[in-house]
């Protein structure tokens, strides 16, 4: 057997083995740490548009409207958003009274989050829909302004829907005649809002009529 170090030695073992371990736990530390700032992905994208059945165009531009509003100093989930929403002045009285849960606390809204106006937190985007079919009926946007979210678009035409594309808020409904089924539309419009001088602006309006082959018409609508 190989003798028992004694003294000094014993000392810089003892010394060594401490330095070992606090040289541990600081890397796991560090390591944690380096784990909990991961980053996060896109949020432009939002969900495929419902199937809708009937209504007329939006406006082709919109102002800011003071609204009853969440704090801005976090985005809101889907029951905030509810919140918003039945908050809101600008929301028709028919919309809040249709804004119900439709299966437990589940409520039919669907809501995006990304950059539409350029502002320091992300726009939102809330589709209100129906419970039994899920047709989107009416689409807002909220922009953080002073602290708080305020509606900046709305349109309560259903059948509507409205999404984050690369930037623009694009608008879609699909348009029936008296006798279509709801699975065959006649036409479907497609317009394109952009961010300008504190408003939404219509800078595109495409129309597909299903009934006529080669019917897409596509319109820049002038600056407002």
């Amino acid at each position: 057997m190989g003798s028992v170090p004694s003294g000094p030695a014993r000392v810089r073992g003892s010394l060594q083995a401490a330095f070992t371990a606090v040289a541990v736990v600081v890397a796991l530390a560090l390591f944690a740490s380096a784990c909990a700032t991961g980053g996060t992905g896109a949020r432009d994208e939002g969900p495929a548009h419902a199937d809708a059945v009937s209504g007329a165009d939006a406006s082709a531009s919109f102002t800011p409207t003071p609204a009853a509003s969440a704090s801005a100093s976090k985005v809101p989930d889907r029951t905030e958003a509810v919140r918003l929403v039945k908050a809101d002045p600008a929301v028709s009285a028919e919309v809040k009274r249709a804004l119900k849960p439709c299966v437990s606390d589940d409520y039919p809204v669907d809501v995006t989050y990304g950059d539409l106006t350029g502002g320091p937190v992300d726009d939102i985007v809330v589709n209100v829909l129906s419970c039994g079919d899920a047709v989107s009926v009416a689409s807002y946007v909220y922009r953080e302004q002073g602290g708080a979210y305020h509606n900046v678009f709305k349109t309560e035409e259903p059948p509507v829907y409205a999404e984050i594309d690369r930037g623009y808020l694009v608008v879609t409904k699909q348009v029936y005649a008296k006798d279509d089924a709801l699975s065959n539309p006649s036409s479907e419009n497609v317009l394109s809002y952009q961010w300008v001088s504190g408003r939404f602006v219509q800078r595109y309006d495409t129309r597909t009529d299903y009934g006529t082959l080669g019917g897409d018409e596509e319109s820049a609508s002038p600056d407002g």
